[in-house]
C-alpha cells in the first residue's frame, strides 16, 4: 500500500509542480512523512528532488549565471548543512507533550511542530497575493542563500525563498531558471551529505527499506512531469493552486499538532 500511495502522490505532485506554483519537495515530503520517520522522509525527498534537478540541470544548467550562483548557492550550501544537522538533533528529542482524542494518544514533537509550521507558512506564501509577489533586492542574495539553504536542510522546503531572492537578480528568464536549478542541486548535495552521516546511527535495515520506494518514486516523478506537460493547458492554474495550498495547510496543521 505504501508503494502505491507514494508513487501515485509522486506522479501527481511532479505534474502539479509544473503549474501549481508549489515545489516538488514541498508536496512530496508530507507523503513520505505519512509512512516514515520525518528525518528519513526529508532525506528521501531530497534524493528525488536532487535527481529531478540534475535532470533539469542537463537541460537548462548552461544558462546559469555563475556569479549569482556563487553569491547565493555557496551560503545556501553551508546553511543547508546547519539546518540538516539541527534536523538530526531535534529528531532525537522526546515529545514536548501529548493529548488524547477518543482514547487515541497524540504526541507533539519539536521537529514535527517546526516542519508543520513551515509547511503552513510556505503554503501561505504561495497562496496569498500580498506574499507571493514578495521579492528582494540583488544585494541580499547571500542572505537569501542562507535562509533558503537553512530551511531546505531543516525541512526540505526552500523553493519559495529561492525564487523570492533570485527574481530580483536581474536575470533573463533562461538564466533565472538555470541559476535556480543549479543552486537547488548544490543545496541538495550539501544536505544529503549530512543526512547520509545520520544514517550510520540508524538500523541499516530501516535505511535499506527506503531504497526500493525511492526508486519507484523517481520513476513516478519523471512520468508525472511528462503527463503534466501534456495536461498543462487544460487545467486552471488558480484553482489547482488553491486546492493544493489548502491541502498543504491541513497537512501542516496535522503534523504540528501530532495528528499525523
Amino acid at each position: 500500500m505504501d508503494y502505491i500511495v507514494i508513487c501515485l502522490v509522486a506522479l501527481l505532485v511532479s505534474a502539479l509542480t509544473l503549474f501549481s506554483g508549489f515545489g516538488l519537495g514541498t508536496l512530496l515530503m508530507p507523503a513520505y512523512a505519512l509512512f516514515f520517520p520525518l528525518p528519513l522522509a526529508i532525506a528521501a525527498t531530497a534524493v528525488v528532488h536532487l535527481a529531478n534537478n540534475i535532470f533539469k540541470t542537463i537541460l537548462v544548467g548552461r544558462n546559469a549565471d555563475w556569479r549569482v550562483v556563487l553569491k547565493f548557492a555557496l551560503p545556501a550550501a553551508i546553511a543547508a548543512m546547519i539546518g540538516a544537522t539541527l534536523l538530526n538533533l531535534f529528531a532525537g528529542l522526546p515529545p514536548l507533550t501529548f493529548y488524547r482524542i477518543g482514547g487515541q494518544k497524540h504526541e507533539i514533537y519539536l521537529i514535527k511542530l517546526i516542519v508543520g509550521v513551515l509547511i503552513i507558512v510556505f503554503a501561505c506564501l504561495d497562496l496569498l497575493p500580498c506574499l507571493s509577489n514578495v521579492a528582494f533586492d540583488r544585494k541580499y542574495l547571500p542572505v537569501g542563500g542562507l535562509l533558503s539553504g537553512f530551511f531546505g536542510g531543516l525541512s526540505g522546503i526552500q523553493g519559495a525563498l529561492r525564487s523570492a531572492f533570485l527574481i530580483k537578480a536581474g536575470l533573463e528568464k533562461e538564466a533565472f531558471i538555470g541559476t535556480g536549478t543549479v543552486s537547488a542541486v548544490i543545496v541538495d548535495v550539501s544536505r544529503l551529505l549530512i543526512y547520509g552521516l545520520s544514517f550510520y546511527t540508524m538500523k541499516i535495515s530501516q535505511v535499506e527499506s527506503m531504497s526500493g520506494i525511492i526508486l519507484a518514486a523517481l520513476i513516478a516523478t519523471f512520468a508525472g512531469s511528462f503527463v503534466g506537460a501534456r495536461l498543462m493547458k487544460k487545467v486552471t492554474l488558480q484553482a489547482v493552486q488553491i486546492i493544493v495550498g489548502v491541502m498543504l495547510i491541513v497537512v501542516g496543521i496535522g503534523m504540528a499538532t501530532g495528528l499525523f
